[in-house]
């Protein structure tokens, strides 16, 4: 019995590894099939395509050093940003050259170009000294520090620093005249940066006859060469241009801070790129595509692939409407700093777009500083996007709203207008004592302080009694905030620019400063962000992102405008969370701002049929620099929009400090700037 058990118990582990077997041997055989068939495609089937691959990587294949970049255009085709053709002479390190030709090829270029050597300095003259009489260098080193060297007491490095050391100026002045440092400074061009980068020698002024020497004479002068590169202009001059954004030079290259960033996107170190505002935040469209070169035995270029221009840009901004913007902010910025009362007025801001789509037709800031003993007018237009400030009373559209969401209020209540007094704090007022008992639109119309503090204190189930404290529920921020971002206050507005801010929130949440939140005297936000607010609630409640960007061109060589090959989505971010009601009724409050009785009367030609709201804030300032806030002054904004029954325009104006509290006079700039501005609107697009 034991026996047979055994026998059958081998039989069966028997079985077990034939199976094994069998299969292992089934594996090798796919195996072999596999690699069969692939060695059958690459020999057979795909042999051109491998063939071609292993020419290609066989060969020395190089860039040309730039592509021009596609041009930006304005909403109507008016070319805002084009490319000159710049001469230029380069130089392209050629494999196994030596030193010694190379001191040779710039004396022989020196004597052919002139050239601004006043940038050598004095390391680079010793560096070019050292390769001219390397035997004379290497007798500066002591026999003695050698033999440190071969000690590994002394480094390489620390034997070159003392070379350097130990040449003097006046040894340098008796072997090198003002020939030899133009020598010396084409030289180091020559070797600046990575070896075997296209090097700039000259690319300002260069002459027909140097163009045309170096060209003819580049079989010699191993490695140098000449093209035309190109360079942005500006139709329009300064017009718009911080925002258009910089493009680096050749000699610049990718600037360190944006190092990683684009290289990790396949870019080199001496590549040309956008490094702000739209040229930066559109560099993907319009940079252009690098022709390639096959390197021949004789060192020689043969073309690959030809380059080609970045992509057109046409962009929402009216350039003629731009200009009259600029114009109109410097004159008045100007003549506001010239009235009583402005020691601390120095900027106006202005934006103008289609509350329907978010597009931005126009925007510009100015400042106003002095120099050199006399008033001067600098570009601000950045701080459209990066200036908050503390709004006032043009966020009350938005206020007004939660109280109706809420049931604090209904459409038509009343609240008589009259000084609230919160237990420990001063009296919280409207901008005069008494004005009456109003209701929401004449509250919105006479921008009654009052009527706010009210509704908000019952948004935050309060019970108000005249000098006593007041508990307020801490959600009533919440819920105020959340309106507001709705609108794009205390958000992100997605323009299209790499830098915006948010604005500043408050952090505490006592009653008081929820009184201030709802009248915009606590959270501080930006132009562009007052711009889509206005939008949002000239459209009915629909917030649209804010962008510049309309289409998208393919690039042509004739230098016209070629075939479409995107159009920006409008994007609507949200909409407002309240009642079609609710939106009309604050539509009808702003109407009534700028018709009889109301603060924005004369902002904005009536025959425009015009809606907005004015406002005025107390902010406060460091004066003297120490760090403490020592001064009140009064900002002022509009925002506004027309015509009241089918929006085609909206204008955000933001004149931060431009009186100091308690004086007697204020300027008017904000009023008077809305009037021009809408003015040429009305002239200008038809």
């Amino acid at each position: 019995m034991n026996f047979k058990f055994k026998k059958k118990q081998i039989r069966f582990i028997e079985d077990i590894i034939e199976k094994r077997y069998n299969i292992i041997i089934g594996l090798i055989m796919i195996l072999f099939i596999i690699i069969a068939f692939r060695l059958f495609n690459l020999q057979v089937i795909s042999n051109n395509k491998y063939g071609e691959l292993l020419a290609l990587n066989s060969v020395n294949i190089v860039e040309s050093s730039s592509a021009p970049r596609g041009r930006i255009y304005d909403r109507n085709g008016n070319l805002l940003v084009d490319n000159k053709p710049v001469k230029t002479i380069y130089y392209k390190k050629i494999k196994g050259i030596k030193t010694s030709e190379e001191l040779k090829l710039a004396e022989r270029v020196a004597s052919i170009i002139d050239i601004d050597y006043s940038k050598l300095n004095l390391t680079n003259l010793k560096e070019y000294y050292m390769q001219l009489y390397p035997d004379k260098v290497e007798k500066l080193i002591t026999k003695e520090e050698y033999k440190k060297l071969s000690d590994r007491k002394l480094t390489k490095d620390d034997i070159y620093k003392l070379k350097l050391e130990r040449i003097t100026e006046e040894e340098l002045n008796s072997k090198i005249d003002d020939f030899g440092r133009k020598c010396a400074y084409i030289y180091y061009l020559m070797n600046k940066g990575y070896s075997y980068d296209e090097k700039i020698i000259k690319n300002e002024n260069v002459t027909e006859e140097e163009y045309a020497a170096i060209s003819e004479l580049a079989n010699s002068l191993k490695g140098f060469n000449t093209k035309l590169d190109w360079e942005r202009v500006y139709p329009y001059g300064n017009t718009f241009k911080t925002i258009l954004g910089k493009v680096s030079n050749e000699k610049q290259g990718i600037p360190a801070e944006l190092k990683n960033e684009y290289l990790k996107n396949g870019y080199s170190l001496n590549d040309r790129v956008g490094i702000s505002y739209l040229e930066y935040q559109y560099e993907n469209v319009l940079k252009g595509v690098k022709a390639k070169y096959k390197v021949l035995p004789d060192n020689s270029y043969e073309l690959v692939s030809e380059g080609k221009r970045g992509n057109d840009i046409m962009l929402t901004i009216d350039i003629n409407l731009q200009m009259e913007l600029e114009k109109i902010l410097e004159e008045e910025v100007y003549n506001a700093k010239m009235e009583a009362n402005t020691k601390y007025y120095d900027r106006s801001m202005a934006i103008i777009s289609d509350p329907n789509t978010g597009e931005i037709l126009a925007m510009a800031g100015k400042q106003i500083k002095m120099t050199d003993g006399q008033y001067k007018i600098y570009d601000y237009t950045p701080g459209i996007t990066t200036s908050p400030v503390t709004a006032g009373s043009v966020v009350k559209g938005a206020s007004i709203l939660v109280a109706y969401n809420e049931g604090a209020i209904q459409i038509g209540t009343t609240f008589k207008d009259e000084c609230i007094k919160i237990k420990d704090t001063p009296e919280k007022c409207s901008w005069t004592s008494n004005l009456g008992t109003l209701n929401d639109v004449q509250a919105l119309a006479k921008s009654s302080n009052i009527y706010q503090f009210r509704a908000a204190i019952l948004v935050g189930k309060g019970n108000y009694v005249y000098n006593q404290p007041l508990v307020i529920d801490k959600e009533a921020f919440t819920k105020y905030r959340n309106m507001y971002n709705s609108f794009g206050l205390g958000v992100k507005t997605g323009i299209d620019l790499p830098v915006e801010s948010t604005g500043y929130k408050g952090e505490s949440t006592m009653s008081g400063h929820l009184l201030d939140f709802v009248i915009g005297q606590y959270d501080t936000y930006t132009p562009i962000q007052l711009s889509q607010y206005i939008n949002t609630i000239a459209n009915g409640g629909i917030r649209y992102q804010s962008h510049l960007l309309k289409r998208v061109y393919k690039s042509n060589k004739d230098g016209t405008l070629d075939d479409i090959k995107s159009e920006y989505e409008i994007t609507k971010l949200n909409e407002v969370p309240t009642e079609e009601q609710y939106m009309n009724r604050v539509k009808e409050g702003f109407l009534a701002v700028m018709n009889s009785g109301g603060l924005g009367v004369g902002y904005m030609n009536a025959s425009y049929n015009p809606a907005g709201k004015t406002g005025t804030s107390e902010s406060f300032i460091d004066t003297d620099m120490d760090g403490v806030v020592d001064t009140e002054t009064v900002t002022k904004t509009f925002v506004g929009y027309a015509p009241y029954d089918n929006p085609r325009m909206s204008i955000a104006i933001v004149s931060p400090d431009v009186g100091i509290n308690g004086a007697n006079y204020t300027s008017n700039v904000n009023k008077t700037i809305t009037q021009r501005v809408t003015d040429a609107y009305f002239n200008i697009v038809k």
